[in-house]
């Protein structure tokens, strides 16, 4: 229930080292504890259940309908606000946030009213915790400062490939690259987790002497933050960003990819050989260069003569056809000089709309192509209208390929953009989201009830439009798998579920190669144990890039009789799987927790569960152990206290809060059943 406060003056104890204190007022305005004071404007508002939003502007109130990643509306919740002795107070369950005289901020817990996080002052006299330097038309560089804590984890920030799982003492570029996937997320275990709720680019530093969040221009500080275990900050956070849809049944199964299939004939005969094996395979996908030229969104059809034809034998093949789609348009595309006189690219500051070089079809070199505008509703409508026309209804293609939608400029200046959403510095993050948003709305409109889209790049709220996340372009070794374990948790701690990499990596790797078969087959075990199981990669021997590449084979049976008899064996336990990963996956769109999940989400009351980064658990009841180096036989993994587990290949028990070492044969990836669970990984 609401406690009502009159307007005052804060008259509290301020600190007599600043050579003029803020002495600002506070009220109580709509739900909300307002600080003002020297022009700027604390907002403080409950935003669900042990959750609050913080937004703080410079030179008038703040502003409602900015860009960000919150819904419109916060779930109902029940708070009170108390104004008294120069402080204000705000509790929303859980989390009390203490305002000071000066306008600081102290988040703690409503039981003990311990902190959990607190602002800090750069300097006793100047700056503040939060500091505005002037861009120009009324935005800022914005910085905002928070103390460190000597102990504390630090998780989350979407996907990376650094090799980081706990990232405290990491310093983040907040901006969106190919493999680097920017979602300002923070997962504490202190027991909070954060929301930077702030499309801008800039960057996080999680350093040993604070932690420092900064907008290199934007028009406001916008935050949230919530009280409890990870799992519940999983849960709220998912709430107030939206969960993602349920995953249909056709993509928990086994994704067959490379770069590329140039032919109708070539991705059929693959199909086909799938069937003639025995082999499962659910879907199947149709890379870049299929079209006419980038930008027309359709078919070529001297490689691609029937499109009907095909997507309909691959149904009767139970395989779903996924087929690439890029934001770029090339000046020689039927749709470039309408998309420029409509305003669809995105604009620049300085010299032509053109964003990127890329080749294209009857051109010996490449052209300067423009990205289409995701964030303006008028050009995801075009943008749809031509899938539609070109996919959707004459061949019944409905799941799609989301690549290089970062976007992916040559170079990279976000200063020079120009966004119907607002500058590039203040909004270019915020990119990959709304392209996913343009299939997800197109699908949703044309009767479609399943969507999924694979995506290269994503920011917060990605999740609510049926995006799947990828990681991007990468090596193909152990090191770089063994990378991989930190960003899908770091993903799925970062609100998005649907992830997957390339298995196998995607630069290179030679299928004759004994050393890189055995990759592939450690990489083989790990998509098979990923929320999504998807083989892809450009494989040795390659060509130049152009609209005549390819790569090496990279199917199943490319990679040899032992290799591929390993492979097998695991494409079916993905299948005996299904329904498990079904049932996980109902859980990340019901109640919004990751697929893949760090120990500590399910464990978090053990110490030891913290800081594993080798291992995790596939849903609830499975743990994963791969093998991440070259020639090993044998795993170590910890298996957590307050449950024992069993080998679920040997059916030997251990309890928890122990280190196991167990056998691991090249065709052995060292699974833990929790609690007795029964599922069908021993055929």
């Amino acid at each position: 229930m609401n406690q009502p406060a009159e307007n005052q003056s804060a008259e509290g104890a301020v600190s007599l080292a600043q050579s003029s204190p803020t002495l600002g007022t506070f009220r109580e305005r709509d739900g909300a504890l307002e600080w003002s004071g020297r022009q700027e404007t604390v907002r403080v508002e409950p935003w669900g259940p042990d959750a609050v939003r913080v937004r703080a502007r410079l030179g008038g109130p703040v502003l409602e309908a900015l860009p960000g990643a919150l819904l419109d509306e916060p779930p109902s919740t029940s708070y009170t606000v108390k104004i008294e002795d120069g402080q204000g107070q705000l509790t929303v369950g859980a989390l009390t946030v203490c305002v000071s005289a000066e306008g600081q901020l102290r988040f703690v817990r409503t039981a003990d009213g311990t902190d959990i996080l607190a602002e800090e002052r750069a300097h006793f006299w100047w700056p503040g915790a939060r500091l505005y330097t002037p861009t120009g038309n009324g935005h800022h560089r914005l910085e905002q400062r928070f103390a460190a804590y000597e102990g504390e984890k630090l998780y989350g920030l979407g996907q990376h490939q650094h090799g980081l799982f706990d990232q405290k003492g990491a310093v983040l570029d907040l901006v969106q690259r190919n493999a680097e996937v920017s979602v300002p997320v923070l997962v504490s275990s202190r027991g909070y987790t954060f929301l930077w709720n702030n499309p801008a680019i800039g960057r996080v530093e999680l350093a040993g002497n604070g932690t420092r969040w900064v907008a290199d221009s934007a028009r406001q500080l916008d935050y949230w933050i919530t009280a409890g275990t990870p799992a519940d900050g999983q849960r709220r956070y998912s709430a107030v960003t939206g969960r993602t849809p349920m995953l249909p049944a056709w993509a928990a199964g086994f994704w067959q990819c490379k770069l590329r299939y140039r032919t109708q004939d070539e991705l059929l005969g693959v199909a086909r050989e799938y069937r003639r094996r025995g082999l499962p395979l659910s879907a199947i996908v149709c890379d870049f260069f299929h079209w006419t030229h980038l930008g027309d969104w359709k078919f070529d059809p001297a490689e691609w003569p029937d499109p009907a034809a095909m997507r309909r034998e691959l149904a009767e093949l139970g395989v779903k056809l996924v087929v690439s789609v890029w934001p770029s348009v090339s000046p020689l595309s039927e749709n470039h000089h309408l998309m420029e006189q409509r305003g669809y690219f995105i604009g620049t500051e300085y010299g032509p709309m053109a964003h990127a070089d890329w080749p294209d079809k009857e051109v010996a070199s490449t052209v300067q192509v423009a990205f289409y505008d995701a964030t303006n509703p008028q050009a995801r409508d075009f943008l749809w209208s031509r899938v539609k026309d070109n996919y959707l209804d004459p061949y019944g293609i409905t799941a799609f390929w989301l690549d290089a939608c970062e976007p992916e400029l040559k170079p990279g200046f976000q200063e020079n953009l120009r966004y119907h959403g607002g500058p590039g510095l203040e909004v270019g993050n915020l990119y990959p989201r709304e392209n996913a948003r343009t299939f997800y709305e197109g699908l949703l409109a044309a009767g479609e009830s399943e969507v999924v889209t694979l995506n290269r790049s994503a920011w917060a709220g990605s999740q609510r439009y049926g995006a799947a996340l990828w990681s991007g372009d990468i090596g193909t070794d152990f090191a770089t798998l063994r990378r991989q374990i930190a960003a899908g948790l770091n993903t799925g701690l970062s609100g998005i579920p649907w992830w997957n990499t390339d298995i196998g990596g995607f630069h290179g790797g030679d299928p004759d190669d004994p050393a890189y078969r055995e990759v592939m087959v450690r990489w083989f075990q790990f998509g098979t144990l990923s929320p999504l199981m998807r083989l892809h990669g450009f494989r040795d021997p390659g060509m130049p890039l152009g609209p005549d590449m390819t790569g090496g084979p990279n199917e199943v049976w490319s990679y040899g009789e032992e290799a591929g008899a390993i492979l097998e064996k695991y494409l079916r336990l993905r299948e005996r799987l299904k329904p498990y990963v079904l049932k996980v996956m109902r859980e990340a769109h019901e109640e919004g927790l990751p697929v893949l999940r760090p120990l500590f989400l399910e464990f978090p009351d053990d110490p030891a569960a913290w800081p594993v980064d080798d291992a995790y658990l596939f849903g609830p009841d499975l743990l994963v152990a791969p093998v991440l180096t070259a020639g090993a036989t044998a795993r170590t993994a910890y298996l957590p206290a307050g449950s024992f587990w069993t080998d679920a290949w040997t059916g030997e028990t251990y309890e928890g809060r122990s280190a196991v070492t167990v056998d691991a044969p090249l065709d052995r990836i060292p699974l833990f059943l929790r609690d007795g669970a029964r599922l069908p990984v021993a055929e």
